[in-house]
This record gives structure tokens, sequence and C-alpha cells, in this order.
């Protein structure tokens, strides 16, 4: 028969909510109740029968609780197949009795890392040994044995008893130990990690991509599709030692984010993080489309706006610091339209603004990111293929002043310095082949995603039209040829900022200097794809 009556029931958590509720409704059915350490002493301030662990094992708890439950009638009494009747016989002759159910919940190792306070020593002691292995025992004998781990299968627990008289089904101890196998491969993933992050540098480049590698997901929302309606998605958080961004932000107002909200805002968010001054980043399928810096927010915005105020409805839009009132203010005016907004953080005036003023007040999703911190060295980009996933290092290259050279016989003019500072970056988050044109501390063309460069170029001077007149161009590889950079040059623009290193890159640098055009080599290439 599938349901498996539940007699005897160990419980053993770290996390007390709930629990005293459930030994209750247990008890009420005839379960006989082990338990251990402080679930003991709570279940026993209840009121309740329960047997301690050391008391039924007849081996006392040692070295400071380490070893308590790691025992034969413990283990015995979870693993034992019991239709089989040599494991049976064998149980009986060493005087293990059979155990149905196991609640355990596991040490807070993931919070202890996350506490600065803590030490090395500290973390160590969080492993949980018993926890999991009582976990793993109880789910691969799950044809007899019901396991839970998570607080929130508690009422599911005590409606699986009521609808079935006592007993569970098959299908729910079957759903109960998949979840287990998939909480203690996490659990097991974050250790590693933090046994790596412990050493020193080289041993972490070493074991960088390891031969085994499991990744610590967790799930953070089921989202309504994926980025087309027929295709179903979830957003989950890798917290791994350097792992940051937008999955730890906290949405303050707004529908839920979709698929394709999430993907644009992480791109907004990183762009906007590669800069000092205050910056607003306004993205589009992950592109940007409208870039700025400025002396103070509200100007950043406009300039960002009016970067491509067609491409800027409908976007999201992210900053680089505190939200305030005066760009809620110029945000919310008429005509314009947006999906979610990054910030650190946003004022409550700024919050009362954009979530009364504008038409889309109900809908727009204001997502708080926290202080924007340099993207730690050990942080991953992933990206799934069909059937297999591609990890590497976060893009970490930036605006690098030392290692700039000057290809050309002019050099560029301060004012044109100052712009190529703003397009490197900017070029570095756009789809390649890549082009961005720059004036004045504001994004005015972009090409991106385009099989030709050439085409790239095209792109940005038509989306630029007559702002191309003296601004800066940045590639983010270098022209093959000097086709690209003649449409450029034809457009007006001024200054170029490209990685070099094509075997056409005396004839590009000809080009540029024949229309005393400044170009400054980077070295250094951006693809993204």
């Amino acid at each position: 028969m599938s349901n498996h009556p539940i007699r005897r029931a160990l419980l053993s958590v770290f996390y007390k909510d709930g629990i005293v509720e459930l030994a209750q409704d247990l008890h009420r059915r005839g379960v006989e109740l082990l338990s251990t350490g402080g679930t003991y002493v709570a279940l026993q301030q209840a009121g309740l029968p329960v047997i301690e662990v050391a008391e039924y094992t007849g081996f006392p708890e040692m070295m400071d609780g380490r070893v308590k439950t790691l025992h034969p009638k413990i283990h015995g009494g979870l693993l034992a197949v019991r239709d089989d009747t040599a494991h049976m016989s064998q149980a009986q002759s060493h005087d293990i009795g059979m155990i149905d159910c196991v609640v355990v919940n596991l040490y807070p190792f993931e919070a202890t890392c996350d506490d600065p306070q803590s030490s090395a020593a500290d973390r160590i002691e969080k492993i949980d040994i018993g926890g999991p292995s009582m976990l793993r025992s109880a789910a691969k004998n799950h044809a007899s044995v019901t396991v839970i781990t998570d607080p929130e299968d508690y009422a599911a627990l005590r409606h699986e008893l009521e609808e079935h008289d006592g007993a569970t089904s098959l299908a729910f101890r079957r759903r109960c130990a998949r979840a287990v196998f998939r909480i203690t491969s996490r659990y097991d993933a974050l250790i590693a990690e933090e046994l790596l992050a412990q050493e020193d540098n080289e041993t972490q480049a070493s074991e960088r991509y390891p031969s085994e590698m499991a990744l610590p997901l967790r799930k953070i929302d089921e989202l309504r599709y994926g980025e087309n309606p027929h295709q179903s998605a979830a957003f989950y958080s890798m917290r791994l030692p350097g792992s940051c961004g937008l999955a730890s932000a906290q949405q303050l107002h707004g529908k839920a984010l979709s698929y394709n909200n999430i993907m644009d805002a992480d791109a907004a968010w990183e762009l906007v993080r590669e800069f000092q001054q205050t910056a607003c980043a306004v993205i589009k399928h992950t592109n940007p489309c409208g870039c700025a810096v400025a002396s103070s927010q509200v100007e950043a915005f406009v300039r960002a706006w009016e970067g491509d105020p067609q491409a800027a409805f409908g976007s999201i839009i992210a900053f680089n610091q505190p939200m305030d009132a005066a760009t809620a203010e110029a945000l919310a005016e008429p005509g314009r339209f947006v999906e979610a907004i990054v910030a650190p953080s946003f004022s409550d005036e700024a919050i009362s603004i954009l979530t009364t003023k504008p038409r889309w007040k109900a809908n727009v999703r204001l997502l708080a990111a926290g202080d924007p911190q340099p993207i730690p060295g050990r942080a991953r980009y992933c990206k799934n293929i069909l059937g297999g996933l591609l990890i590497q290092d976060v893009d970490h290259r930036g605006w690098e002043p030392n290692a700039l050279s000057v290809v050309t016989q002019r050099s560029p003019s301060m004012d044109e310095l100052a712009d190529l500072e703003l397009a490197w970056p900017i070029v570095k988050h756009l789809k390649s082949n890549a082009i961005c044109l720059v004036k004045d501390g504001c994004l005015v063309g972009a090409g991106a995603g385009q099989m030709s460069r050439v085409a790239s170029v095209r792109i940005a001077v038509e989306q630029a039209g007559e702002r191309a007149q003296g601004a800066v161009l940045a590639s983010d590889a270098f022209f093959p040829f000097p086709d690209g950079l003649q449409v450029a040059i034809e457009a007006g623009v001024r200054a170029v900022i490209q990685p070099g290193g094509s075997k056409g890159d005396p004839a590009v640098i000809a080009a540029a200097d024949e229309a005393q055009v400044a170009m400054v080599c980077t070295g250094v290439r951006h693809f993204r794809h």
C-alpha cells in the first residue's frame, strides 16, 4: 500500500516556529515523539510526552552536541526497508525501532556567513552534519518515511494525515524527498564555496572552475511567463561569495517583475554602477538607449531620456544615487512611461510622487538595490545553453586612463576625453557589434547586435542625427577596415575610442589622421553576447 502511517517521529529543528503545534497534532494521533536539544526542551515545556534521543539510543550527546543523532538506532530506524524480512530481523535483533517521520531543518550556515562579525570558526561550527544525514536517510527511504525540512510544509503534513487517517501518501513522500536532496545539495554547495573563500588567492584561482560544481540557487519568484507568453520562467538567486546584483534588490512598489523586466533592470543597474559621477541609464531590451552623467540627478535623468525619447518610452531606468524628489517630479511628467526604476534607495517624497502622480503609478516597479559596491573579484556570469551552462568572470575592466594609447596625430581635447570616458563603459554594455556616440556627457546614438560593424555605425549615426557633429564614438572591438570609421567621420565624429589590434589598424589610423580625428586605443575588447 502506498500510504504509510506515522507511529514514531523525530523532531529536531533550529527554527522553532510552528514545531510545538505540529508536535501537538502528532501526539493527538498517537505518534511517539523523539527529539534533541532545544526542540526537546520546547516540546517538554509545552507539556508533551517526548523522549530525548540520548535516552532512546542509550548513548549520550557528546562533543558539544556534534554527536547525538549519528547512531544505528536512528539511521537504522530510518533506512530499514519495511518489507525486507532480513532488514526487519536485523532491526529486531539490535532493538532498532522504526522511525516513520523526520522533521529537521538545518543549522543557519548561510546566515552565519552573511554576518560580517562571524569568524571562520563560527562558520565551520554552523556546518550541520547530523541534520543532513537524517534528512538524506529519510529521503532515500521515502517509500516508508516522511521527511519535512521546511516549516512551510507543516500544514501540508497535517493535511496529509487528516486526508489519509494518520498516514501519508507515496506522492507526498516523494515530493518531500525531492525537496530534501535539493536543499542539502544547495547547503553543500554553500559550504564548499565558503571553504574556498577561506583559502589564499592562489588556491582560489586554481579551483575557480572545479571539475564538479553545484550552484546554490534559491527561487525568488515564479514568473508569469518567460521572454514570451508561451515560455515558463522563474527567478533564482545564486548565492556565491562575490555574488551581487539585482537578485538582492527589494521591490518597494508595483506589479510583479516579468522575465524581461528582470533582464532589463539588471542591465540598467550594471551600467550605472560603472560611474563615480551621478549617472542615469535608460535601458530597452538590455541595451542602453540613453545614458548621461551630470552634477545633479535630475539633469542626468533629463539628458539620458533625451538620448532617445521614443525608445525611452516603456523602458527601465537606473540611477547610481538615491532617487530624490526633483528627479521623481521630472520622471512623472505627462508623456513619460517606464516599466521599472532601479536606485540604491528612494526618498519618501520620491516614492509618494511616483506612486500617486503619473498615470502609470499603480504599475511601476520601484527596486531599491542598495548602495552600488564594487563588483567582487570572484563574481561570475552564468549563461545557459541548451543542455549546458557557461560560466565566466565578470568583465571588470572599465575606464583605465593609464592604459590608453593615442595612435593618431591629434590627441583628444579635454572635452572629448570626458565624453570618451562615458562612451567606453556604455559600449561595454551594448550587445556586439556595438557602437555608441556620446556628446556633452550624454549618449546620443547607439548601434547594437548587428552582424556588421559598419551597420552598427550607420544605425548610431542615424539615431544621433545632427548631434553626431562633434560627438565621440566608442567601438567594443577593433575596426577591421576604415569603412565603419569613414561613416562616422562623414557624420561629424571628432574622436574615437576602440581596442585596436587589427591587421587593418594602419589603414584605419590613416583615415582618422586624414580627417584630423583623434583616436585612442585601449587594448581591451568588450564583446557582449
